[in-house]
């Protein structure tokens, strides 16, 4: 089955896809991607091999011109993040009436030349009931007029063995027939369950902890400053009131600024004592937060942060060796897809004779 991955990033789509390959669930190549940040797309490029793939660039300019659409090879299946930002409780959520809210109509231009028999989209939570609805509707409505059948949820990476809470839509639309109970049986509870019935024999990475992904000695750069702890563990300011905990189990959700360093309300710190004794050892259960601040603490580190998302921590390494910075790699892992999670959906709708070569 071939596939075109838009708004690529570092390819949580396409790491799904050829993990099913080796799988033998289904072959998938990729026909072409688009991603129009250098940094993302070098990662995309050193961790892919993309001979013979249309690299789509920016999407935008590329479909301005409609010609580049019909030029594009015939594909089964077409995936994308598409930008959330402007869809999110953390945004100013503008929606459509932002040009990060106009990347849909992108996507639609490409469907209506070349109507491949699947699409499967993600992005934030938020977007179900963003504009109290209507958003969603637009999209369902601009989907549906295409002839395509249209089915969404929300799946959480936590029920799919990463270790992260992170509630994300999923749109799966498809021409093809589908039983009349669709709406019963593509649920989040459905696919959970037959994925964790089957995991084990898959080629994804699982963890049951982020205790399972950190390491115990990475490089003292990561490590918290004396100066910032302080605001990294305070708990409210005058206007901004929260529970900032160190050493969560189940990361909090992975973000594309995590690299500012929010405090630990929003973002993943962890004690080395934590770390080092396996769990044994919690001070954030015994300590003042004025003690936990002389403690040895650190952030994420990018390898971390991609296996969080379900990648090989050498994607992470290996962007770094081509000059991916840090600070880059943190955006990237933040605005990814979960590789599971995308996995085990295309998984269910395969072995439930859904998508079909």
């Amino acid at each position: 089955m071939t596939h075109l991955e838009l708004f690529a990033g570092i390819g949580g789509f396409r790491h799904a896809l050829d993990l099913l390959t080796q799988d033998g669930i289904m072959p998938f190549e990729c026909a072409g991607y688009s991603e129009i940040d250098a940094k993302a797309k070098l990662t995309y490029q050193t961790n892919y091999n993309v001979e013979g793939e249309i690299d789509m660039g920016d999407i935008v300019a590329f479909t301005s011109n409609k010609e580049n659409i019909w030029r594009l090879p015939d594909f089964d299946l077409l995936t994308g993040g598409f930008p959330c930002q402007t869809f999110s409780v953390m945004g100013k959520q503008a929606g459509f009436n932002e040009d990060r809210g106009q990347m849909f109509f992108r996507i639609m231009d490409i469907l209506q030349i070349k109507h491949p028999r699947y699409v499967l989209l993600e992005n934030v939570k938020n977007l179900y009931r963003h504009d109290k609805g209507n958003t969603y509707a637009r999209i369902h409505d601009e989907l549906e007029n295409l002839g395509y059948h249209v089915f969404t949820n929300i799946f959480n990476t936590l029920d799919f063995h990463l270790p992260q809470k992170r509630s994300r839509v999923l749109i799966f639309a498809t021409t093809d027939p589908v039983p009349a109970d669709f709406d019963e049986i593509f649920t989040p509870k459905e696919v959970k369950d037959f994925f964790d019935s089957n995991y084990l024999k898959l080629s994804v990475s699982h963890y049951n902890s982020t205790l399972d992904i950190l390491l115990k000695n990475v490089e003292q750069k990561y490590y918290l400053s004396a100066k910032i702890k302080p605001t990294i563990l305070a708990d409210s300011s005058a206007n901004f009131r929260s529970k900032s905990d160190i050493n969560q189990s189940i990361a909090r959700t992975l973000t594309a600024s995590m690299h500012k360093m929010h405090r630990a309300c929003q973002d993943n710190y962890y004690s080395q004592d934590f770390i080092d004794s396996n769990g044994e050892i919690n001070p954030v259960l015994t300590h003042t937060k004025e003690e936990l601040a002389t403690l040895p603490i650190r952030k994420l580190t990018p390898e971390e942060a991609f296996m969080l998302q379900g990648f090989p921590a050498d994607y992470a390494t290996n962007a770094r060796k081509a000059g991916v910075s840090d600070g880059a790699l943190y955006k990237q892992a933040g605005n990814a897809v979960s590789v599971n999670t995308i996995y085990a959906t295309i998984y269910y709708l395969i072995m439930n004779n859904i998508m079909h070569e």
